[in-house]
């Protein structure tokens, strides 16, 4: 859900080169968003059989889009410090608001003025997504429509306290104790989610409201899925501040993917038992570390996927936001409206018809209100940059 930032990679035969577009970041953004849709489709709405047996580990799809957000805030505002520059939390500001809030706020209006959209009940209260809390003590039993919104949430609560953090550190010269901010933030996310599981949630176990339980208190809230942007977090401080290590990462090649797909498969494995302890305390966290090794693998000069060139690609990763945005409401629509001329809603057909509709869709998100407002911001920072 974000642009690739101009990130400084290692080769062989020099220490850095500019690269302005990272086609395996690309790549991933595109895999997230197609994995997002398809598991919110088996979750949320009818289906062919099948999907379901491919998807079902799908929610790691949000996870990616986590650690890719990671990797690439931290790279910009790391890249700065390292530069010995002044982080602008002002111009970061403005960079983040008209980048993701004027197609959320539309599809939030949209979500709030017709009903006949909403994939499942009602939406949250305005006031929780007009601040980005809709995440928290979500109970989706009541306030189903628009629940993916929870993600966005948990990434504008990140793009505001990181950069407060990162310029407290750079304003008490302790950049370098950042790896111990990330170690006690992971560890209290850690200590949050099994409190909560052993206060909110397995003492109902095996009542109506256990599952309602597992996803308002461990499964959405902020403190729950930080790993993945910590990761990334990490991964961009190793790139930036740790020459030696970053070197010898980045001729890993596609031996960063092996890596990748065998810990997502003990992932999978550990999280075979949906709403668990395991998953809880261990799932989320090889989920989440499996995630950040396809972000080594995109970034790593050597592997396959750095310079492979898809316009494909390039364009499903540049509607990914709006695609994420619109998905719900729009096969919600499909299903409707072509149920009607009796077509099964579980039939390959009404899924090809939704996923054609959803990108029809973000792609009008996209070109009217996306564009329009990152070209404002562009005109905005250029105005900010002119000496008084």
């Amino acid at each position: 859900m974000l642009r690739t930032p101009k990130i400084e990679i290692p080769t062989e035969n020099q220490s850095f080169i500019t690269k302005e577009k990272l086609f395996g970041l690309d790549f991933l953004r595109a895999l997230a968003i197609t994995i997002v849709v398809m598991f919110h489709n088996q979750g949320f709405f009818q289906h062919p059989d099948w999907l379901a047996y491919i998807v079902k580990f799908g929610w790691i799809g949000v996870d990616l889009f986590f650690a890719l957000s990671g990797f690439l805030i931290a790279s910009q505002l790391f890249e700065k410090v390292n530069q010995g520059k002044k982080v602008s939390f002002k111009d970061f500001f403005i960079k983040r608001f008209f980048r993701i809030v004027p197609a959320y706020l539309f599809v939030v209006v949209v979500y709030l003025s017709i009903p006949e959209l909403r994939e499942h009940g009602a939406p949250a209260p305005y006031w929780k997504f007009l601040t980005f809390t809709q995440n928290l003590g979500l109970d989706t039993r009541t306030q189903g429509a628009f629940s993916h919104a929870w993600s966005l949430c948990v990434e504008e609560q990140f793009y505001l306290f990181f950069p407060i953090i990162l310029i407290a550190l750079a304003y008490f010269k302790a950049i370098k104790k950042g790896f111990i901010v990330l170690i006690a933030v992971f560890l209290l996310g850690s200590f949050a989610r099994l409190y909560a599981w052993n206060v909110m949630v397995s003492p109902f176990k095996g009542t109506n409201l256990f599952g309602a339980n597992w996803m308002e208190w461990i499964y959405y809230p902020t403190y729950s899925r930080l790993d993945g942007l910590l990761i990334g977090i990490l991964i961009a401080g190793i790139f930036q501040f740790r020459p030696r290590i970053r070197e010898s990462l980045s001729h890993l090649g596609n031996w960063t993917l092996v890596i990748a797909l065998s810990v997502l498969t003990v992932a999978n494995m550990v999280c075979l038992e949906e709403r668990s302890f395991n998953l809880c305390m261990y799932g989320f966290l090889l989920a989440d570390l499996g995630c950040g090794f396809l972000v080594l693998w995109a970034i790593s000069p050597t592997s396959f996927i750095f310079n492979f060139n898809s316009s494909f690609i390039s364009n499903l990763a540049m509607l990914s936001y709006s695609i994420y945005l619109v998905h719900k409401m729009s096969i919600h629509f499909v299903q409707e409206q072509l149920f009607k001329f009796e077509l099964p809603k579980d039939s390959p057909i009404m899924l090809l018809f939704s996923m054609l509709f959803t990108v029809f869709v973000a792609f009008l998100l996209h070109y009217f209100i996306e564009k329009p407002f990152m070209k404002l911001r562009v005109r905005l920072l250029q105005r900010s940059e002119v000496p008084k």
